[in-house]
């Protein structure tokens, strides 16, 4: 059993932020990097991956507030973006921003290899398995990670009042690999707010707390948001301490060639049934009443049942398997075999009196 004491491991801060353009992703994302930098104290630049320029726009004020230029690299190859994450010094702060750009080019890089022009169904598995390969890194690598996408509408199929069926927009959700949206423990959704109705009024980038796993900013919306909003949220993590994420060395590949588990645990169930009856035959093959009562009493006296239906059903591979060599010890003369029921004797009525038609007692003379 692997189970222990439960205890905090989640030392690193893992965000999300998606939302249209210019609602302050990039923006934001550097406001809580910076924050983030100045809190840990950390002797480390910022890094970011940067598919669409934006670092150009804040490498200064990141220079100004951290003492330290970011180091970037521009690309959008998501091959690209696992090895530099690996490449990285254990506690920096890397910000990537557009996830969306390593997602589609690593679809276009599918499409191109298999010279196809659209994707199949196939062909989903190997592309979300590919993209695991960020996943598992950036729940588990001791980094922080930030990284910034693009919406998507989410539509769904809705009934109205007179029972049609269509489609309805009724949310947004991060323009990348369906599942990411399920991996930070803060995910948070920008949108861009005029604050009056005023022509030329302010306009504020407004950050709606989508996801916060300690719930305690949790459904919350703040104006123009820096590292102090989502605070609560990373006061709460284990700075600092041990992470441990995900387990990602241990699998279940062994698993698919156990014979008692899944698929081969029912063929194998099926084997053993079917053997379990040949060598109940080799001892009693017979259709006689006598083999057949011969057949119910061994089957009562190996498995504690008279009923092929329970046996077959309900009873695990193990006591088949045990059963089962019962049996054979009984077929090879190992182990004493049972004996064959004597047949029960028929009694004929007695003949009757012909003076007096009734029948006669066994002691009384003809």
């Amino acid at each position: 059993m692997s189970f222990h004491e439960a205890r905090p491991q989640s030392a690193f801060l893992k965000m999300g932020i998606y939302g249209e353009a210019g609602s302050g992703k990039t923006f934001t994302s550097t406001r809580i990097a910076i924050g983030l930098h100045r809190h840990l104290k950390s002797d480390k630049p910022i890094f970011i991956m940067d598919t669409e320029t934006g670092s150009d726009f804040v490498m200064n004020r990141i220079k100004d507030e951290t003492g330290f230029f970011p180091q970037v690299d521009k690309t959008r190859a998501f091959s690209v973006l696992i090895e530099d994450m690996d490449k990285m010094p254990e506690g920096a702060i890397l910000l990537i921003d557009s996830l969306t750009h390593f997602w589609a080019e690593l679809m276009d890089s599918y499409l191109k290899k298999k010279q196809k022009s659209r994707l199949a169904l196939s062909d989903w598995q190997p592309l979300k398995a590919t993209w695991r390969e960020f996943t598992d890194r950036f729940v588990n690598m001791p980094l922080h990670i930030i990284w910034a996408a693009r919406s998507a509408d989410r539509w769904e199929e809705v009934e109205d009042e007179d029972g049609a069926k269509e489609l309805k927009k009724v949310g947004t959700k991060a323009r990348t690999e369906t599942q990411m949206a399920y991996e930070p423990s803060l995910l948070v959704e920008m949108e861009l707010v005029q604050a009056s109705a005023r022509i030329g009024g302010a306009l504020l980038h407004r950050g709606h707390v989508r996801k916060d796993r300690f719930d305690v900013i949790n459904g919350m919306h703040f104006d123009n948001p820096g590292f102090e909003a989502f605070l609560p949220h990373i006061q709460l993590l284990n700075l600092g301490g041990e992470h441990v994420a995900i387990e990602t060395d241990r699998n279940s590949q062994g698993i698919f060639d156990d014979p008692n588990i899944g698929e081969k645990r029912a063929v194998r169930k099926e084997i053993l049934l079917e053997k379990i009856g040949n060598e109940i035959k080799k001892l009693f093959p017979g259709q006689t009443e006598k083999d057949k009562g011969a057949r119910i009493a061994l089957m009562e006296e190996v498995f504690k049942t008279n009923s092929w239906t329970e046996i077959s059903t309900f009873l695990r591979n193990d006591v088949l398997e045990a059963g089962l060599e019962v049996l054979r010890q009984k077929v090879s003369g190992e182990a004493e075999p049972i004996p064959a029921p004597a047949p029960a004797e028929s009694v004929k009525p007695a003949a009757a009196d012909k003076g007096n038609g009734q029948p006669k007692s066994r002691g009384a003379r003809a």
